[in-house]
């Protein structure tokens, strides 16, 4: 590939609803610049950017995918992150390295969630945008309500610059509003012809908002307007480019990206109205935690990792992308993340699966590199002198939680690693295991992605799995008291045992986190000082076992106040024994109690979705704490059990249509209710028998 200055490159990520069709425009994009020799399809998997054999069977986009190419001598660099809300932070990825964002829309589907989402993240980086209405020969198209829409949720900024000819089955062409030319479609070819004459009054007064809409970046241009003058073509054209760069015009282009229709003209738009990496400043933070621009005119090398990948062929890949210097193959470079020197081995520009190879990559360029031993998503690679660190990206934290169980024994090991190597890769996808129940315990951004997760485990590690939902880790203790005797006495010849002990059981301090205060209460040597930590030992081996249904005990009090001994018989364990067997008793004479953890959830709804979500909490036994207005929205706070949230994300989005989030912390322990509880030592007992 030919090498470009860094005024000659564009960044775009191509953002929209899943199903909307970008994958198929940045297919159509790459062909009609020439950098592929067919038109690939999604759906008979010949797409260059959904190459991935999960992709291709959901046919869907799963992974964050780039690819080159060259248009009125500039370079490209499309990004294709997935559309589906569970793979989110490779939409945020794509977007912190974009310099501007194409709105794919469907022309009969409109604005829906994914595109609300998708624009609010480029607002949240101040991305330019312009918008691509497809999929116009689709039944049911209306090129003019989905910009009707557009404009009502996002003001008059958004205005359209070309015009569809017909829509649906009628659709014929477009016409463009700047150079007032048609361009024709005849189900194969687009060619330039004449403008419908019936079209002439739409064309005049879309043309007269369009100008109206681009006159706001030049007061000159104001005036000329206001005054009735002409304006020509080449000023609509100057301001428009100014307009989306600063994103005060959002202009909205249309066709078929499956038929080829209207892509050449997207691609001039995107070479002449979105900016160069040279007009971007990006965010670092220098030695002293302070908040720094970065600008592709400085010196030094400074890096932002966007991505890793576990490639099959080539190892772990690094994808970057360079904001200022230079990056070469076969050098050394400096994470400054980490504190670690990195060697660089062969330097990449990804096309799709395909590696590239380059010998280095300019400022505002993307880029990969293999094998790099110790650097990670969000880390910044310098030159060592260099004393700014890129921001990372925010990325949402894991919203649903799965167990995991191997279908073979002995997959335990490979499990593990297989799992921790794609928590490297991706950082809304987390590992842990359990210290209560002793599970493996997967987190991801919805159910989908943790299949996806198993899928790629079994292919990439070749290990299988079942998902399941996770244990609640349950807790037992005690509301009353109790005193009680344990005796442990056995004679079978020889030396016998003995342990004898009284106890008094009660509550603890009324915290969970105390699991046991022992009170030795022992005057007159009832029981030897000796034996009493085995005492200690045997309660406490006790309540990690549980009595009720089979959960740790936590905050109780034990005072030994009283007990005999053998001077020949009694031994630690005969103690052991007893002081168990005093627990046993006691425990359940002491109204035992089972305890639940309970999650502080703070959910973000429009507010017409209040009353529903609402609803749906109340049957999940939750607390509303509050609410508070935030950004449009509604921040609803309360307090629900963790056993009813496993499968909130699935609800949360059903109800909402996608548009709720919602994040949890752990909050206390309380008191199950009695038929709930019930139910669950019976479930527990049964299991046990």
């Amino acid at each position: 590939m030919n090498k470009f200055r860094t005024d000659q490159l564009r960044n775009v990520a191509l953002v929209s609803h899943s199903g909307a069709g970008k994958t198929s425009l940045a297919e159509a994009m790459l062909f009609e610049a020439k950098s592929s020799k067919r038109l690939g399809r999604v759906d008979n998997g010949t797409s260059i950017m959904d190459f991935d054999a999960e992709e291709i069977k959901r046919q869907i986009s799963i992974n964050l995918a780039t690819a080159p190419c060259e248009w009125q001598g500039n370079k490209i660099n499309i990004l294709d992150p997935p559309g589906y809300f569970d793979f989110a932070g490779d939409l945020i990825a794509s977007l912190r390295v974009a310099d501007g964002a194409v709105l794919v829309v469907c022309a009969s589907s409109g604005v829906e969630v994914g595109t609300e989402k998708a624009w609010d993240y480029a607002e949240q980086y101040q991305l330019p945008r312009m918008v691509f209405v497809n999929k116009l020969e689709r039944e049911n198209a209306n090129f003019a309500k989905a910009v009707d829409e557009l404009r009502e949720m996002y003001g008059p900024q958004v205005v359209p610059v070309q015009l569809p000819i017909g829509n649906a089955e009628n659709f014929k062409g477009f016409v463009d509003l700047i150079e007032q030319k048609a361009y024709l479609w005849d189900g194969d070819n687009v060619a330039e012809g004449t403008i419908p004459d019936e079209m002439a009054s739409d064309i005049e007064s879309a043309r007269d908002v369009l100008i109206e809409a681009v006159s706001v970046t030049d007061d000159e241009l104001m005036m000329k307007y206001l005054e009735g003058e002409e304006v020509t073509d080449a000023e609509i054209k100057k301001a428009l480019a100014v307009g989306t760069k600063t994103g005060e015009v959002v202009p909205v282009l249309c066709g078929s990206a499956t038929s080829n229709v209207g892509v050449a003209q997207l691609l001039n738009y995107i070479v002449y109205c979105m900016p160069s990496p040279a007009e971007v400043e990006y965010t670092g933070i220098n030695k002293d935690g302070e908040e720094v621009k970065i600008t592709t005119a400085d010196e030094g090398l400074c890096a932002l990792v966007y991505k890793t990948l576990a490639d099959p062929y080539v190892g772990k890949l690094t994808f970057f992308k360079v904001l200022s210097g230079t990056i070469k193959s076969d050098s050394v470079v400096y994470n400054a993340t980490t504190g670690k020197d990195e060697r660089i081995g062969q330097l990449f520009i990804m096309k799709g699966k395909e590696n590239i190879p380059v010998d280095e990559l300019g400022p505002g360029d993307l880029g990969a590199v293999a094998k790099l031993q110790d650097t990670n998503t969000n880390d910044t690679l310098t030159s060592k002198k260099a004393s700014v660190v890129a921001k990372g990206i925010e990325f949402p934290k894991p919203v649903m939680t799965m167990a995991v169980q191997p279908k073979a024994k002995g997959d335990e090991d490979k499990i593990g690693s297989g799992l921790a190597r794609l928590a490297e890769e991706d950082p809304t996808f987390t590992v842990e295991k359990s210290v209560e129940t002793s599970e493996i315990l997967i987190s991801g951004l919805g159910e989908l992605h943790l299949e996806i997760m198993c899928s790629r485990l079994e292919s990439k590690f070749g290990a299988q799995v079942e998902l399941s939902t996770p244990s609640v880790p349950y807790r037992e203790t005690i509301t009353g008291t109790a005193k009680v005797e344990g005796k442990h006495k056995k004679q079978s010849g020889g030396r016998g045992q003995y342990g004898h002990v009284w106890i008094e059981i009660s509550p603890g301090s009324n915290n969970e986190d105390d699991e046991l205060e022992f009170i030795d209460n022992i005057f007159g040597g009832a029981v030897p000082k000796q034996y009493i930590p085995a005492v200690e030992k045997g309660i406490r081996e006790t309540m990690e076992e549980g009595i009720l249904a089979g959960y740790p005990i936590v905050n109780i009090k034990v005072s030994l106040y009283d007990g005999s001994y053998h001077s020949v018989d009694s031994s630690e364990m005969a103690f052991k024994i007893a002081a168990s067997m005093a627990l046993k008793k006691g425990f359940m004479e002491a109204n035992p109690i089972l305890l639940e953890p309970i999650l502080n959830v703070s959910i973000i709804v429009p507010e017409h979705y209040m009353g529903d979500v609402m609803g749906d909490l109340n049957k999940k036994r939750g607390r509303i704490l509050g609410m508070d207005p935030q950004n449009g929205n509604q921040v609803i706070r309360a307090q629900v059990p963790m056993a009813e949230m496993f499968k909130y994300a699935i609800d949360l989005r059903s109800i909402t249509q996608g548009r709720g989030s919602f994040t949890t912390e752990f909050s206390h322990y309380e008191e199950v209710p009695q038929p709930i509880a019930e139910q669950i030592i019976a479930e527990s007992n049964q299991s046990v028998s």
